[in-house]
């Protein structure tokens, strides 16, 4: 019997969200820097609350570009924190400045991507969990992350973040293994 993760629930942006991206392997410097913010911007809240506002982030926030973001200052804040259209938290808007001057001085160094698959090896760890009871919030790895990227400069991205983040990017496959997007997204490493 095949059936999707029980997170993704019934509603289709859930739904088409887990089976079109969830997991799948992402490669690209600028869109693992999004989904790492978004993810820190989800900190106490579910993540269909950003998913459905994410269009919204990605206009307010200049397609996310982190080189266009890391030139900004207390005149973007307000601006920001007046928009609706997004979670307006200080903290969370402050922070993703800051990220972006950090996310600059990786990617200058290694490549933000290399930086982060260097931690799997390159290489999307493949788990084996039979129920969502077993798929853990946070691991060695993720807790290695997170603490590397604030000794960088980075905020709004403890362990639980991490690995939120590595689930959805593909650097971990947590598809469980009665779900039908397990194999597809095993497919997609490299």
């Amino acid at each position: 019997m095949t059936e999707r993760c029980g997170w993704a629930g019934s509603e289709k942006i859930y739904a088409d969200y887990h089976d079109d991206e969830w997991g799948v392997p992402e490669y690209d410097s600028r869109a693992l820097w999004e989904k790492l913010i978004l993810d820190g911007f989800q900190a106490g809240l579910s993540w269909i609350t950003i998913l459905k506002k994410r269009d919204n982030f990605r206009e307010a926030f200049q397609g996310f570009d982190p080189d266009v973001i890391a030139r900004w200052g207390e005149g973007d804040v307000l601006r920001l924190l007046q928009n609706p259209g997004i979670i307006r938290h200080r903290g969370k808007i402050e922070a993703t400045i800051t990220n972006a001057i950090a996310w600059q001085k990786i990617e200058a160094e290694i490549g933000f991507d290399k930086y982060l698959w260097n931690y799997v090896d390159g290489s999307p760890l493949q788990n084996r969990f039979a129920t969502l009871d077993e798929v853990p919030a946070k691991t060695k790895i993720s807790e290695d992350i997170s603490k590397d990227l604030k000794k960088r400069g980075f905020k709004f991205c403890g362990p639980t973040i991490v690995y939120a983040f590595m689930q959805a990017c593909g650097l971990v496959n947590d598809h469980l293994l009665t779900c039908p997007c397990r194999e597809k997204v095993a497919r997609l490493a490299r």
